[in-house]
């Protein structure tokens, strides 16, 4: 079994070292590691063949694949051509059919144990399986065998992470996601609708060049892209702080960027990278597009009532209070600041005169 290596790749491309040096360097930055770890990543490219990697699609909408095509650092054509072995996905792969299928079960045979299955979408149990069919045979059954001997499991999108709409209410085909029908291989989830296209090529850098999955939270996504709130590193986060808030769309407060928190913005309570990282190679995300974040990358986001209903119990202002106290406390602040200016400058004024009478 021999694979090239992502660097021997790299080469026969034309890239020079130089180029190929400077890669590593971008590469550790947009995993946000130190720049010690740039020949370290080096190391690993040269060394280590590309990873086999399978991926598989359920319930879903194809939005993760839209996603991660769309990758600017690095991007999806240098992840599939050069960094992995993109073996199997039935929606890039040219061929079709029996032909495709055993194309899965030859890359199943021949990397046991050591390919990659990366799994967007999920599988409805109710009925045997059968709403959703792939290769003539329900998909759930499809995802059991490849993940038997995978090396490591990623679910791409709030599909494959939490169950997404095909699970909501009343979920009559009983979509499940990947981690309570697969309960005993490491898996880490991407979530989102979708999942922001650099953190999906950031998690399989990192699998590549480490051998291993990143550092997961509790609920099993890396914490190198979800570990804070939304609203941590949000730009419109000192207006929220000041009680500066958009009452109604398009509303004076809108025009003027205030925080979106009272027109339904998640932000508050969503794990994700969107405001550090953004969107279409950075330039944006929905807040800043001037719509709140629906909270995509939650657990049963879906079932969670209005997009556009506010949060009501959201302590985060630094004091313990909620949005209305903090407005009704910058009001009353900003009068007893006038007030004393008021008193004091009342008082200033009796002293003079009093002085000037004697």
């Amino acid at each position: 079994m021999t694979i090239e290596t992502y660097y021997e790749v790299m080469r026969r491309q034309g890239i020079s070292r130089r180029s190929f040096l400077k890669f590593c360097s971008l590469t550790a930055a947009a995993l946000g590691l130190g720049p010690e770890f740039s020949g370290r990543i080096a190391h690993a490219m040269e060394t280590k063949p590309r990873i086999p990697v399978l991926w598989l699609h359920g319930l879903e909408c194809t939005c993760c694949s839209e996603s991660f095509i769309r990758s600017g650092h690095p991007l999806a054509k240098d992840v599939i051509l050069s960094m992995i072995s993109l073996d199997y996905d039935d929606t890039l792969m040219a061929s079709a059919g029996q032909q495709a299928e055993a194309i899965l079960t030859e890359t199943m045979e021949k990397y046991r144990g050591n390919y990659v299955l990366a799994c967007e979408g999920n599988p409805p149990l109710n009925e045997d399986g059968m709403y959703c069919i792939v290769g003539g045979r329900p998909f759930v059954e499809q995802l059991r065998e490849v993940a038997e001997h995978a090396r490591f499991i990623i679910s791409w999108g709030s599909c494959a992470s939490y169950g997404c709409v095909q699970a909501a209410k009343p979920n009559p085909t009983r979509a499940t996601p990947i981690h309570k029908v697969i309960l005993d291989k490491p898996i880490v989830k991407v979530p989102g609708c979708p999942p922001i296209a650099e953190v999906m090529t950031g998690v399989l850098t990192y699998i590549l060049l480490f051998d291993r999955l990143p550092e997961l939270d509790r609920q099993g996504r890396p914490k190198m892209f979800y570990s804070q709130r939304i609203h941590d590193k949000c730009y419109r986060r000192p207006h929220f702080d000041a009680g500066q808030f958009v009452e109604s769309f398009d509303d004076e407060g809108a025009r003027k960027g205030y925080c979106l928190y009272k027109v339904g913005c998640k932000g508050p309570t969503t794990y994700n990278a969107c405001s550090t990282t953004g969107w279409n190679d950075g330039i944006s995300f929905p807040i800043k597009s001037g719509h709140g974040c629906i909270g995509c990358s939650e657990d049963g986001f879906w079932d969670k009532g209005s997009w556009y209903a506010r949060l009501t119990d959201v302590e985060a202002f630094g004091i313990e209070a909620n949005a209305d106290k903090v407005g009704l406390g910058a009001a009353a602040v900003v009068g007893a600041g006038i007030a004393a200016h008021a008193v004091a400058s009342a008082v200033k004024q009796t002293r003079k005169h009093d002085g000037d009478e004697q």
